[in-house]
């Protein structure tokens, strides 16, 4: 079968397979591109270095120069940090819920769209499940009404309604492999933040002491 024979026969199913398909790929590639930008530099040099800005003379100096630094950085662990450095002056718990908030709002973009994913990864099969039942109750409904077949023309009809089946799994898989992905480097993501929050906290408390 050619490939407008194959979509032909899979019927309107094929079509919100389909469309599952676009968009799947579209969003793996967003968050691939997403979280690619936002791992360029890593948690122990960003650290390190900020550390170093902090034994500056100058604290306020220093703290501004970390905050440019992490601004350049633009990874969500150097948002938590800038979060915390900007409360500095403010006590330990102002500066804590700071980052927390921040861990929030940086988790919540990390997580943007992967929920889609998930969805289509669990549903695209059942779809594909449906269009094959489907498939199979046109083809012994035309038999019933023609009166006419044979287990050739029951082979071939279930054959046709298989091919809906076949399609949710190509959506299915890569969708699924995509989301134990993304969910990984979020979990990645979060830890690197927890842990800059907690030597952050630990920092600016022995300067306040």
């Amino acid at each position: 079968m050619g490939i407008f024979q194959l979509i032909k026969a899979g019927g309107i199913t094929i079509y919100a397979l389909a469309l599952y398909s676009i968009v799947s790929i579209a969003i793996i590639i967003e968050r691939l591109i997403y979280y690619h930008s936002r791992s360029m530099v890593k948690r122990d040099d960003f650290m390190s270095d900020i550390k170093n800005q902090l034994k500056r003379d100058n604290l306020r100096h220093a703290i501004t120069m970390c905050v440019e630094m992490c601004k350049d950085a633009g990874t969500p662990f150097a948002n938590v940090v800038s979060a915390g450095l900007d409360a500095f002056g403010r006590g330990e718990k102002e500066i804590s819920s700071n980052m927390e908030r921040t861990i929030v709002v940086q988790t919540n973009m990390l997580s943007r769209f992967t929920t889609t994913v998930g969805t289509i990864s669990s549903t695209a099969v059942y779809i594909g499940l449906l269009g094959t039942v489907l498939g199979i109750m046109k083809a012994f409904h035309s038999i019933s009404v023609t009166g006419s077949g044979g287990m050739s023309v029951v082979i071939n009809g279930i054959s046709e309604a298989l091919i809906t089946t076949a399609a949710g799994l190509l959506v299915a898989v890569p969708a699924v492999m995509a989301y134990n992905y993304f969910m990984k480097r979020i979990d990645g993501f979060i830890t690197d933040m927890e842990l800059c929050a907690s030597e952050i906290l630990d920092l600016l408390s022995g300067k306040h002491k």
